[in-house]
């Protein structure tokens, strides 16, 4: 039992339980309203950290559209240019085939022939290359027959005289070298078969006769 304070009154025992009681409710409110406000604290920082995250995959989708415009811009930008110079350059292919027509009479002479170098050069900077040599195998992705012939010099088609050169930028043909082909004379390698059996006959003949003879 509790001990009652000399001189207490009756009923003081009661108002000591009630304002025990108090002190309690009030220590347990403390602590619950401490609680509540570190559950408030960790609840704003998961919000907190959940929005950054949102705003850095933003920026993150933003620098890579930003990056894909700029490829797509510097791509046109080279496309067009690509467009520009070949159009320039295909204008002056008549003025290249004068040229070639010229040095092969012997005309491009003196200051002329500065002249004509000076746009070779440029052209061939600019990335127009010119192509199409005698000898060489026929391909219609590159050359365009004009004339035809059968030779028995060759073995396959084959480009035996240029009429006009062709020209291209890059792997983008401008235009076909025209050509004269030749083609395997018909016949050439089947007639040559039963020669070499005859001669091989003979052959045999012979050594069959001298055997013989012996």
């Amino acid at each position: 039992m509790t001990e009652k304070p000399q001189g207490a009154k009756p009923g003081d025992d009661s108002a000591a339980e009630e304002a025990a009681v108090d002190g309690a409710r009030g220590k347990a409110a403390e602590e619950a309203a401490a609680t509540g406000a570190e559950g408030a604290g960790s609840d704003d920082l998961a919000s907190a950290k959940r929005e950054l995250a949102e705003r850095t995959a933003d920026l993150q989708r933003l620098q890579a559209e930003y990056q894909n415009y700029r490829k797509r811009v510097e791509r046109d930008r080279l496309t067009v240019r690509e467009i520009a110079v070949s159009n320039i350059l295909e204008s002056l292919i008549p003025v290249l085939d004068d040229i070639g027509r010229a040095r092969e009479h012997g005309e491009v002479t003196g200051g002329f022939k500065s002249v004509a170098e000076s746009l070779e050069t440029v052209v061939a900077k600019l990335g127009l290359q010119q192509f199409g040599k005698e000898g060489e195998p026929f391909d219609p992705t590159m050359h365009e027959a004009l004339m035809h012939s059968y030779s028995s010099e060759v073995t396959e088609d084959t480009c035996v005289q240029i009429l006009q050169p062709g020209y291209r930028i890059g792997e983008r043909i401008i235009r076909p070298a025209m050509v004269a082909v030749a083609e395997p004379q018909p016949g050439t390698q089947t007639t040559a078969a039963p020669d070499a059996d005859a001669a091989k006959g003979g052959e045999k003949k012979d050594q069959a006769d001298g055997g013989s003879d012996s």
